[in-house]
């Protein structure tokens, strides 16, 4: 008998023994499968309630700092309370996001619950931690870019302008889109829009890169065309910079003309007095910073009542549908009659469904301003 039942506890450790690991590995699979921090603890609680069982309760606190103070370690409860169980949401010395409680009338717990339950913690809090500071690199990057396109250069009084930024999302990296507007002489202005490859800090630091470079570029007064050439061959020389997208238009309200240059853009559209709209055709050339060049011109009359709008591809683009079907979309947009650039600029996010899009969204619309008679 004594055999037996020596040969039955050593059965039992052996399975306790085997349950703890694949319970640790169990975790590493189930917690953390996302960036969002309140689908994590919910991944923390279903893993707990079955390993090692009973109703797990976490209570975030924030505060600031990464660190706690020397003196101050996990702590759980005291083992005469083995229907309780309470650990630090924390990873190693960091401070605490919070603490994690598991409670069950019976069985008691064991030591082995105890270290399932403070490795699960340790796993959601470097998880949660992660989540955060991602957060936190996208909001940065977010409010530099809002601020950034939110003051654009002021044009001439000549030219009504309206635009729009629209990130895709809240937990979507942010990309690099942006536009601009460049007062010239004789009444000109250079109206701009980019898109710089990527999303991301990076890609907002490298946009306002691009912007302050094409400032003093375009304060020289060069035609659209040599603008980019100049552009193109100082972002090639740089080397770590990325690759962007820009569409340049210089309008001349004196002449009722629009002079187009494009380093690999999407063209803008040109919606009528009827509210009709049309792409303009212009050539391409490649993006900035390959030092290719290989820039052109393209001027139209743009008449009275004429509204361009200039954006970067989250408008228009859709997974899966070719490009020039979402071009084509756009252009089959009829609005109402003499619509100005703040109703161009709400019809065509409203009727393209830009706040849902899966790209950002850069837009910026111009229409010569027309002068009291007399």
């Amino acid at each position: 008998m004594a055999e037996n039942r020596g040969s039955t506890e050593s059965a039992e450790r052996g399975a306790a023994e085997r349950r703890l690991p694949a319970a640790l590995e169990a975790a590493i699979g189930l917690i953390g499968t996302t960036l969002d921090e309140t689908v994590t603890c919910r991944e923390l609680i279903a893993f707990l309630a079955r390993h090692p069982g009973g109703t797990a309760t976490i209570e975030l606190t924030p505060g600031k700092g990464d660190r706690t103070p020397p003196d101050a370690a996990p702590t759980a409860a005291a083992p005469a309370a083995r229907t309780a169980l309470t650990v630090p949401l924390a990873v190693d010395r960091e401070r605490p996001l919070g603490t994690v409680t598991l409670t069950r009338a019976a069985p008691p717990y064991g030591d082995d619950d105890l270290v399932v339950l403070r490795q699960a913690a340790r796993l959601a809090a470097r998880h949660i931690r992660h989540a955060r500071r991602l957060a936190a690199t996208e909001d940065v990057a977010l409010h530099l870019q809002r601020a950034l396109v939110a003051e654009p250069g002021r044009p001439h009084p000549n030219l009504e302008i309206a635009g729009r930024y629209l990130p895709a999302g809240p937990r979507t990296l942010v990309g690099g889109d942006w536009f601009e507007t460049v007062r010239l002489h004789f009444g000109r202005s250079l109206l701009v829009v980019g898109d710089v490859m990527g999303h991301g800090l990076e890609a907002a630091v490298d946009m306002n890169a691009y912007r302050s470079a094409l400032r003093e570029v375009a304060a020289t007064d060069l035609p659209p065309h040599r603008v980019l050439r100049h552009l193109d061959a100082v972002v090639a020389e740089d080397g770590a910079r990325r690759p962007a997208t820009c569409l340049l238009v210089r309008v001349d309200p004196g002449r009722g003309t629009a002079t187009f240059a494009s380093a690999g853009h999407l063209p803008p559209a040109v919606f009528g007095p009827d509210g009709s709209a049309e792409l303009v055709d212009l050539p391409v050339g490649p993006p900035l910073g390959t030092g290719v060049g290989g820039y052109e011109p393209a001027t139209r009359v743009l008449g009275q009542g004429d509204t361009l709008l200039l954006f970067t591809d989250g408008l228009v683009e859709r997974r899966g549908e070719d490009i020039d079907a979402s071009l084509a979309r756009l252009a089959g947009l009829r609005l109402p009659p003499e619509p100005g650039p703040e109703r161009v600029v709400d019809e065509v996010l409203g009727r393209l469904d830009a706040h849902h899009a899966e790209d950002d969204v850069a837009v910026l619309a111009a229409r010569v301003r027309v002068r009291p008679a007399g």
